[in-house]
């Protein structure tokens, strides 16, 4: 419907019902408390905080270890300013390197330095042990793949609306 002056009607609030609010409570509770958690571990254990761990892990998957700062932002869903100061501690640290993109020079690209690289094997089997004791270890084989599964589901939800779309596929 369209008002008198032929703008559209906002649509009715689809409230959650009783059971819908208690899975969100649930899962934004779930995502912060395990955020927290693993960020206090990764703090008291190896000195960084999960996102400067995210970092490091996304490098050292990337080809060269190295990867250009728009998309580090994109894969850790922080701002280029964020990942500016992250990059910095982490290159004061020795663990990573910047420099320009000698093919774009607008273009930063980081990459995950030998040293960084040592922080990351040293530091990743005690946050690997504590996200299987966080998120698998609680849950069935069965209950793993159905939690899998849902995620793929949001992320697909998330991922397409970032690119312009509602969750139905409406622009």
């Amino acid at each position: 419907m369209r008002t008198d002056d032929g703008q559209a009607e906002p649509a009715a609030p689809r409230w959650l019902d009783a059971e819908e609010r208690e899975v969100w409570v649930t899962v934004a509770a779930s995502l912060t408390l395990l955020d927290g958690a693993l960020d206090a571990r990764l703090q008291r254990e190896a000195g960084m905080s999960h996102f400067e761990y995210r970092v490091l892990a996304i490098l050292s998957e990337a080809t060269d270890r190295t990867a250009p700062t728009s998309q580090l932002a994109i894969l850790t869903n922080g701002s280029l300013s964020r990942l500016s100061h992250t990059t910095s501690r982490l290159e004061k640290r020795g663990w990573v390197a910047r420099r320009p993109d000698p093919s774009n020079g607008r273009v930063t690209l980081v990459t995950l330095t030998d040293e960084g690289w040592a922080k990351l094997v040293e530091t990743a089997p005690g946050h690997v042990e504590m996200v299987r004791r966080m998120v698998f270890d609680p849950l069935t084989k069965a209950q793993q793949r159905h939690l899998g599964a849902a995620h793929r589901r949001i992320l697909k939800a998330l991922t397409y609306r970032t690119a312009g779309h509602d969750a139905r596929g409406e622009t």
